[in-house]
């Protein structure tokens, strides 16, 4: 079992960044990705963005390129995603995930985060 705890969501103004955490404890070795999601009110969950476990590649959603970074602290276990110029459309619950077996936006994530709510006002 992996264990995810989100933190870091909050209420901010457009334009403004956030960062989000994601510390993860239990059997981390047999993460091979780690991802973002993110689900707006009244929306499906989506994806936003993901990294492999060792760092080396990551992945984004096209709406948050250029804005958003996806990195994670190996030492700590700790993934984190750096929010900028951020849009009331950025809205919504964030989960963190972990996948055993693959990871981006068509892996299986087999563990999930409680989510952390961030707002974005106009």
């Amino acid at each position: 079992q992996v264990q995810l705890v989100e933190s870091g969501g909050g209420l901010v103004q457009a334009g403004g960044s956030l960062r989000l955490s994601c510390a993860a404890s239990g059997r981390t070795f047999s993460t091979n990705g780690m991802g973002w999601f993110r689900q707006a009110p009244g929306k499906e969950r989506r994806f936003v963005a993901a990294i492999t476990w060792r760092g080396d590649h990551t992945y984004y959603v096209d709406s948050v390129k250029g804005r958003f970074t996806i990195s994670r602290d190996i030492t700590e276990n700790t993934v984190y995603l750096r929010m900028n110029s951020l849009k009331p459309k950025d809205t919504a619950v964030y989960y963190c995930a972990a996948s055993r077996t693959g990871w981006g936006p068509y892996a299986g994530y087999d563990y999930w985060g409680q989510g952390t709510q961030v707002t974005v006002s106009s």
